[in-house]
């Protein structure tokens, strides 16, 4: 049995992890959604998950800022696959990503399941649902800042040109060289 979610790459809160449960889930800043994610820049019902033939079929619901899948904004409903980057606007990634579950594994059960238990009557409790813990948020290092060194090469080329001057003065001065070196200077 294989399951899927989402998990935040980048957004208000990297690395939580959405089980997506049902045969459709809403996505937006609305808390009343599946996927609720608290964030300016995701349409209160931003898209829609279609869960059809085993596989989740996302699709925008006229969002401000777009709904895109692997940088492609949708025109359309899309057939999402494992690996699949979903971005909400510019800021918002998730990741979509199917998963084993493993029967004999610890079983973890979604809010949304344990309300849907504690409401249904003794004799029938639905199936738990699988969630794994968050996965670790691997990011890329970041890449060192340049700096602009041409004020610097400027600046220490300027200091020595200054010593280099004062030197040379104090040379003249301390040998009483100015009437040979500057012959036109008055009172030589």
């Amino acid at each position: 049995m294989a399951q899927f979610q989402f998990v935040m790459r980048s957004g208000p809160t990297p690395g939580v992890t959405f089980p997506l449960e049902g045969e459709q889930l809403t996505i937006g800043r609305d808390s009343t959604n599946g996927v609720a994610i608290n964030d300016a820049e995701v349409s209160r019902k931003h898209a829609r998950l279609m869960f059809q033939g085993g596989k989740f079929v996302l699709e925008d619901l006229g969002s401000t800022n777009g709904t895109f899948v692997n940088g492609q904004r949708l025109a359309g409903p899309v057939v999402l696959k494992p690996g699949d980057v979903v971005s909400l606007g510019e800021q918002i990634v998730l990741m979509y990503d199917a998963i084993a579950a493993d029967p004999g594994a610890t079983v973890a059960v979604s809010r949304k399941a344990a309300q849907q238990m504690a409401q249904a009557p003794a004799y029938s409790a639905p199936a738990p649902s699988y969630s794994p813990p968050p996965a670790a948020h691997a990011s890329a290092p970041a890449a060192p800042k340049k700096t602009n060194m041409l004020p610097i090469f400027i600046g220490i080329g300027a200091l020595l040109l200054i010593c280099a001057c004062a030197g040379f003065f104090w040379w003249v001065d301390a040998t009483y060289r100015w009437c040979v070196l500057f012959p036109f200077i008055s009172g030589c």
